[in-house]
């Protein structure tokens, strides 16, 4: 197993991986690509607040500069084409919306989305629209925006899709690797280079919204010391490298044990991770895809056919990956390979 897809019948496994453009751009540039990794949202302890980027899978972004001042939606493709095209409906187009808006833009934008995420899948593809969509329209300003500067607007795309403004997905996409992400901050937590992530999506649909319905109710007041106490384990294991507080703390009190329900073999699939060395395993996102942490690459490959079997056991086919976990930022891209696109 490796960092790309696993399932050469998913129609998101024709995506090639993206060619990274050279640091220097055009002068005057008028179209740019970008491409924005796949999440591991929540990472169990962190709710709407922790996120890591996974490798080999993603979302890119063909941004065209027009003169007329509004923004466009051309085409979506790849492995989701039904989403809408009026950009007040569509995640990425409420995110350039907001920047134009908020630059007092007197250009707008056309933009072409190319999906690699399948829906509902609780790797971020909502997300990964409003990031990829965003890094190709700033490479096409006068004066690009740093990174962070993007958060906000990423937010207001993200709200639309799932009722919430939470960047556990969209920090770890637009910086990369671990990140804790507040309303108005983005901070990368430090993971040793050897701990990687082993994820494994079933083809069945969780919309965001539904997972989070679920969580309604009322929580003891323990559950949320339980859970705030798991999460600093977590963050202190990665900024010291200590795999055995992440095995302490990498367990999700909170939304798990309402959610699991609604993914088919969950318990079982978990099991397997865990089975496997994990330092802990949980739900991915709002779900159903699962994954789990290892100290090693090794380990983390061994587990994916493992764990594929027990989504099998309940009739669902899947798909896996590994990644590290300090896995990519989004970035501009030269090209896309025209030929391997669905």
């Amino acid at each position: 197993m490796n960092a790309g897809f696993m399932n050469a019948d998913h129609p998101c496994a024709d995506l090639p991986e993206p060619v990274m453009a050279p640091p220097r751009r055009p002068k005057k540039l008028e179209v740019a690509r970008a491409f924005a990794p796949a999440s591991v949202g929540n990472v169990a302890v962190g709710f709407d607040l922790l996120g890591h980027s996974l490798a080999g899978a993603g979302d890119r972004a063909e941004v065209r500069r027009i003169d007329a001042p509004e923004v466009r939606i051309a085409a979506i493709r790849g492995c989701v084409t039904g989403l809408p095209t009026d950009p007040r409906q569509n995640t990425a187009g409420v995110a350039l919306l907001a920047l134009r808006k908020a630059l007092g833009l007197q250009h707008g934008f056309e933009l072409v989305l190319h999906k690699g995420i399948a829906l509902g899948s609780g790797m971020g593809g909502s997300a990964a629209s409003c990031v990829a969509a965003l890094v190709a329209a700033n490479a096409l300003l006068a004066q690009p925006l740093p990174r962070e500067a993007l958060y906000g607007f990423a937010l207001d795309g993200e709200a639309l899709a799932s009722g919430s403004r939470h960047g556990d997905n969209l920090g770890a996409m637009l910086l990369g690797g671990l990140v804790l992400a507040t309303h108005d901050r983005l901070l990368r937590i430090p993971v040793p280079a050897d701990w990687h992530c082993a994820l494994v999506h079933p083809h069945v649909v969780l919309e965001t919204r539904k997972a989070r319905a679920a969580l309604a109710g009322h929580y003891a007041l323990g559950e949320f010391v339980a859970q705030s106490a798991n999460l600093a384990l977590v963050l202190a294991g990665c900024w010291r490298g200590e795999a055995a507080l992440v095995r302490e703390g990498l367990k999700d009190v909170l939304a798990e044990p309402r959610r699991a329900p609604l993914i088919p073999g969950f318990a079982r699939v978990k099991q397997a991770a865990l089975d496997h060395h994990a330092m802990g395993a949980s739900i991915s996102g709002a779900g159903p895809s699962v994954f789990g942490w290892y100290e090693n690459r090794a380990d983390a490959e061994a587990v994916g056919s493992a764990m594929q079997a027990a989504f099998a056991e309940v009739g669902l086919d899947s798909d896996a990956w590994v990644s590290p976990v300090n896995g990519p930022a989004a970035a501009l891209i030269d090209a896309f390979d025209e030929e391997h696109l669905p």
